[in-house]
């Protein structure tokens, strides 16, 4: 591989592994304040839609952004309530928001567009364009939100409260300070950061909505949030890698392997999906979550 196809992958892999760091930050928040949430897939695709649907009707990429961002925080709020007022499941609300989001944005979009779920395609101010080394500015403010996620979390007293609402939430309560408030931030977070990356997905890199277009994104972001050890700059390095193996794998499309010959595409699309298995299962070590991750807060009276 030569020094110019070593940039066009590296660019590849930075702009693939943007809506995994969205959504492996969204991650990170919510279970770091103590509410485990496995339906980021559900609040990108979304956002996918919303940030979509208003960039075709507005013409323009800021008003889907807009959408994007307050569709994705509607359903973090919604599984924010079931798991912190409700002391609900969060496992199952996480799952009901996969399910609710899948079924109501190819529905939506057949009865609105009447093109099988899809929207129509984005050109012209409708759609984020490149700014820097081929990357929009939605890639560049994913990436500094890794770096202040570190330092909202390390540096500042809002970040110990959410790490304590996460680890022990009865001492954050005795001291004072609400942890139904905290939780609550952390999920809105979540959610914000969901429909970054959810907007990314439709009104940047794909130019338009499809439907499932996450295809299982969510998912891998929480196997980098575990490998990653819920730690914001490992998070970054880690999406970067599974970008990378994306990016690789789309490249490899139509090689011949010596002894092999053209390998299945199928086998290709699969190479990050097993690389995230494999990565999970001989270099994680111990991961341990925070403490309080999933376990409902009642307050003693």
């Amino acid at each position: 591989m030569d020094f110019d196809a070593i940039l066009i992958v590296a660019g590849s892999a930075v702009r693939l592994a943007t809506p995994l760091l969205c959504a492996c930050l969204a991650g990170l928040w919510s279970e770091r304040s103590g509410i485990v949430d496995i339906g980021l897939e559900g609040k990108m695709l979304a956002a996918a839609f919303a940030g979509a649907s208003a960039a075709t009707a507005t013409g323009s990429a800021m008003m889907g952004l807009g959408a994007g961002l307050g569709a994705s925080l509607a359903m973090g709020l919604l599984h924010g309530y079931a798991s912190i007022d409700r002391n609900g499941n969060q496992i199952v609300s996480g799952m009901a928001i996969n399910m609710i989001a899948a079924g109501l944005t190819a529905l939506v979009g057949a009865a609105w567009f009447g093109q099988g779920g899809r929207t129509p395609s984005l050109n012209g101010d409708a759609r984020f364009s490149p700014l820097l080394f081929g990357l929009d500015g939605l890639t560049l403010v994913t990436i500094l939100c890794a770096f202040f996620t570190w330092l909202f979390l390390y540096k500042s007293r809002f970040g110990l409260r959410l790490r304590a609402a996460g680890e022990n939430p009865a001492a954050l309560e005795t001291a004072g300070v609400s942890v139904r408030r905290i939780r609550y931030a952390g999920v809105a977070m979540c959610g914000l950061l969901c429909g970054l990356g959810g907007t990314y997905l439709s009104v940047s890199q794909a130019a338009g909505f499809l439907p499932q277009m996450t295809a299982g994104k969510g998912f891998i972001a929480l196997a980098a949030l575990v490998f990653a050890k819920w730690k914001p700059i490992p998070a970054l390095f880690t999406c970067l890698l599974f970008g990378a193996l994306d990016a690789i794998a789309i490249r490899m499309q139509g090689i011949s392997v010596p002894g092999i010959g053209a390998v299945p595409v199928q086998a290709i699309q699969a190479l990050p999906y097993v690389m995230t298995v494999i990565l999970l299962a001989g270099f994680v070590g111990r991961a341990i979550p925070p403490r309080a991750s999933g376990i409902p807060y009642v307050k003693e009276n």
